[in-house]
């Protein structure tokens, strides 16, 4: 542990969806002194993204569905595009990226190489995402996909030329983090033409 750092308090705010906690701790700064500061954090878990692509057709699986949190922020219609990502709960990153592409597009994959990892949102979500891509094909489709129906889920699962993804994070069709990120992955790695 950081020895700059001394948590005093920690309460819990809110369990209603995740937890909501406020903590308050000493921090020790540059010039010495010892700083009193209060933060909350958003703790949802650890979760998992991937992009799944095919280098035949040049294409990318993506999913889009309503955000709320999106919504109240000005995205008039609160859809996002995104690559297909959940939470890990008691899965370790690569059986929990498996279960969701399966439950959200319907490609049952195999082979997943995990890229890299990072804290999205780290001023105030506790959230490591793990970051996957693997590529898929045709016969790999086992159902419609969509997710789960008791989790609420509505997603439509999107097939997207590489090249018209990229297009729309650039004019702003694609608004969602961890989708730039693995799709500036694969531009830089040259996994697609």
């Amino acid at each position: 542990m950081n020895p700059n750092v001394k948590i005093s308090k920690e309460e819990t705010l809110s369990d209603n969806w995740y937890i909501l906690k406020k903590y308050t701790f000493d921090y020790l700064r540059k010039d010495g002194t010892w700083e009193r500061q209060e933060r909350e954090a958003y703790d949802r878990g650890n979760g998992a993204a991937i992009l799944l692509y095919n280098t035949e057709k040049q294409t990318v699986i993506l999913t889009q569905q309503f955000r709320l949190p999106s919504y109240v922020n000005g995205n008039t219609s609160g859809m996002l595009i995104e690559a297909c990502a959940g939470l890990l709960d008691k899965d370790n990153p690569e059986e929990c990226i498996r279960r969701e592409t399966e439950e959200e597009t319907g490609y049952k994959i195999q082979s997943v190489k995990r890229v890299f990892e990072a804290y999205m949102s780290p001023g105030s979500v506790t959230e490591m995402l793990y970051f996957f891509v693997a590529e898929y094909t045709h016969d790999m489709k086992v159902s419609d996909g969509g997710g789960e129906a008791s989790e609420q889920e509505n997603i439509d699962v999107l097939e997207i030329p590489f090249a018209e993804a990229l297009a729309m994070v650039a004019n702003g069709e694609i608004k969602d983090g961890k989708t730039i990120m693995l799709l500036q992955h694969a531009l830089i790695h040259k996994l697609l033409g």
